[in-house]
């Protein structure tokens, strides 16, 4: 945690005491971690490995070579992204589009992961609004699992699956929480926390940069209302992990796959947390006691007060 009274996320206001943005002030500020988990230039591995550490299984080994930015959203400390204007949430998602055409324009960088850690809960030290941005290596295991499934859906039936869920959703309607002309947002039948939302682009498009003016609002509109139903839901603002799941960046066609937004708030009751304990960790299976269209309600009622 940083000392009291200091925020390093904050503009710089004296020569003092610097912080992470030597500006007095800004609007959205992009800029590389200071403790990254990837490095432009990462150590050379040590490919001289003596002959009695050899063994017959071999373990494969890369550089961890990637880029690491913090998106700072705003300059006020306590303006979260529910509470921005929708003009400055539109900023923000170009502000992610140029990152994605940036980042992923590299020819060693094969995935551009979007996401935003918020809440003391999700382990996160920084409360002014931010996210991340881990430009990785590689396509990282839940993005190439989703990108396999996908794959053999579309092989399978010359449809996309994503979009054949959209489908299914929209007939079914008891488990959408909010609809606009562009998006549609649902607690998926798969759920794996009680609370978890997806945000579908209801026109089939594979990355962020695809979106045009109007479904930029219409995104704004659906993610200020989603969180704002979260904080309002209980009473607190939710913490929660948002990610954005969007084709690789290896140059390769990914037809088959559908941008979408997951939101996972920790919380199953207002003062019950949900754990990821053995059955999850030591498995892999989410033990879900709640059903989504009863959750999906809920949490619909709320936000159509918004």
């Amino acid at each position: 945690m940083p000392p009291k009274d200091f925020c390093p996320l904050c503009p710089t206001k004296s020569d003092k005491v610097v912080t992470e943005i030597p500006r007095d002030n800004y609007d959205i500020v992009v800029f590389e971690n200071k403790f990254p988990t990837f490095s432009r230039t990462p150590g050379r591995l040590d490919s001289n490995e003596s002959t009695s550490e050899r063994s017959i299984l071999s373990y494969s080994k890369m550089q961890s070579r990637g880029i690491c930015e913090v998106v700072c959203y705003t300059q006020e400390h306590d303006l979260y992204l529910e509470d921005m204007p929708l003009q400055k949430i539109c900023n923000l998602i170009k502000v992610w589009q140029d990152r994605y055409l940036n980042l992923g324009s590299k020819n060693f960088i094969k995935y551009v992961f979007i996401f935003e850690n918020k809440g003391k809960e999700i382990g996160v030290t920084l409360s002014h609004p931010h996210g991340q941005i881990y430009a990785f290596p590689y396509i990282p295991p839940v993005v190439l699992e989703e990108l396999s499934s996908s794959k053999k859906f579309y092989k399978k039936n010359k449809k996309c699956l994503h979009c054949t869920i959209i489908e299914n959703e929209l007939k079914d309607k008891r488990r959408i929480v909010i609809k606009n002309e562009d998006f549609i947002a649902f607690i998926p039948f798969y759920a794996g926390w009680p609370y978890e939302v997806h945000i579908y682009s209801l026109r089939h498009i594979g990355s962020i940069c695809e979106l045009i003016e109007q479904e930029i609002l219409s995104l704004s509109v659906i993610i200020k209302k989603l969180i704002n139903g979260y904080n309002n839901l209980f009473g607190f603002r939710m913490p929660y992990v948002m990610v954005i799941h969007q084709k690789p960046t290896d140059g390769r066609d990914y037809i088959y796959y559908h941008f979408h937004f997951e939101f996972y708030p920790p919380y199953r009751t207002k003062n019950k947390l949900k754990y990821m304990a053995g059955c999850e960790l030591g498995a892999g299976t989410f033990i879900n006691d709640t059903l989504p269209e009863e959750k999906a309600a809920e949490l619909k009622e709320i936000v159509d007060k918004i």
